[in-house]
């Protein structure tokens, strides 16, 4: 029994197999990195055809469900029941549209757009020019009938149809298409215009008034207006006449007013001159009296000689003045009435206007002077300043 080797505990093992010089110390241990961390070169080899595996495996996936997604729906057939069966099976086949196993035909004058049948922008612009075409043509024949008496206010559809056909209004569209554009242009037409059936039995169609006022010339429209309101133009421009002749009265009253003075001035001034020339000295032929008719004839406008009432006017003026002295004198055998001018009752009137001019103008060159002199020394005290 004493030859069997006792075993040494674990403990001791361990210690026994540590070496001190190559063992790391705890702290180096927990600062560096394992090497197992980092993956080794075949282990990112991998990792990358993982990876690239995975892009073309998501790449097929899509480019499939758009496939899959640009199939033609399965459209239900036009007489499917939804009641009795699955609408998962199928869509429902859409307004304006005709469908037969799993296909979808959209009627004519519409194309298909996704799960839905919309119209054609070809189809819509016939329909609008077609519907267009027979509002003028109603509301035309309407506006001259209300305007001229011409016209016609229910006009015969067929007419408007026949004339369509004629202008070749619809020549781009085949068979088919037109009888489209018809129908659509029948259903808009009926609920723009009004529509009655005649006696015989003939389809008749009228403009509303609201549309038929914008239908109407421009000057039908101005002779409407001038009717309606015949009673008020009337008026007013019985008013703005009557003010134009007031206006024109008071005109000439004041011109007749200022020419008469104006005559009377001149009257007074040629007498006055006429007497102080005929006392002067120099003068020896000179007569101290006018005669009145040549005075006139001599002071007046020869359109001014066809109204007595102005001369008439002046003469009472003359009559009033004290200065005057008016008598008939026999001239060369003929009985005239003469003025003659008082020398002694003379104010010289022409002396008295020209003395009052010379005095204006001397005071206003003093007026003149005088701000020149101030503006010069308050300048002279600016610059001193």
């Amino acid at each position: 029994m004493d030859s069997i080797p006792r075993k040494r505990p674990k403990s001791e093992t361990r210690i026994s197999k540590r070496n001190p010089k190559s063992s790391p110390s705890p702290i180096k241990s927990l600062l560096e990195p394992s090497e197992s961390f980092f993956p080794s070169k075949e282990e990112f080899v991998r990792l990358l055809i993982v990876l690239l595996v995975a892009c073309v495996v998501a790449f097929a996936c899509s480019f499939l469900a758009k496939s899959l997604s640009s199939n033609p729906i399965s459209f239900c057939d036009s007489n499917f029941d939804s009641i009795d069966s699955d609408l998962d099976l199928c869509e429902p086949c859409p307004i304006n549209g005709e469908c037969y196993q799993g296909k979808l035909q959209c009627n004519h004058g519409y194309r298909q757009q996704g799960n839905l049948c919309v119209e054609g922008g070809e189809i819509n612009e016939s329909t609008k020019k077609l519907v267009g075409h027979f509002e003028r043509k109603v509301c035309e024949a309407y506006a001259h009938n209300e305007c001229y008496g011409t016209g016609t206010i229910w006009v015969p559809e067929n007419d408007v149809w026949n004339d369509l056909r004629v202008n070749g209004f619809m020549n781009n569209l085949d068979e088919p298409a037109y009888d489209f554009v018809k129908g659509k242009a029948v259903e808009a037409i009926a609920e723009l215009l009004e529509k009655r059936t005649n006696s015989n039995g003939i389809n008749e169609l009228k403009c509303p008034e609201s549309l038929m006022e914008s239908y109407k010339p421009l000057t039908c429209r101005i002779h409407q207006w001038l009717l309606e309101h015949i009673f008020i133009i009337s008026s007013s421009c019985a008013m703005l006449l009557g003010c134009a002749i007031l206006l024109r009265k008071i005109q000439r009253k004041r011109y007749f007013s200022h020419r008469v003075e104006e005559l009377y001035d001149q009257v007074c001034h040629f007498l006055e001159e006429n007497a102080v020339a005929s006392n002067s000295a120099d003068s020896t032929n000179c007569e101290p009296w006018v005669i009145a008719s040549r005075l006139r004839d001599h002071l007046l406008l020869p359109r001014e000689r066809r109204d007595p009432q102005l001369w008439s006017k002046v003469e009472e003026l003359i009559k009033e003045d004290s200065r005057i002295d008016r008598y008939n004198k026999v001239v060369k055998g003929e009985q005239k009435v003469v003025w003659e001018w008082q020398v002694e009752g003379s104010l010289n009137l022409s002396k008295l206007k020209k003395r009052r001019e010379t005095q204006k103008k001397v005071r206003q060159i003093i007026d003149s002077s005088t701000l020149l002199q101030e503006n010069y020394n308050r300048r002279i005290a600016e610059a001193s300043s």
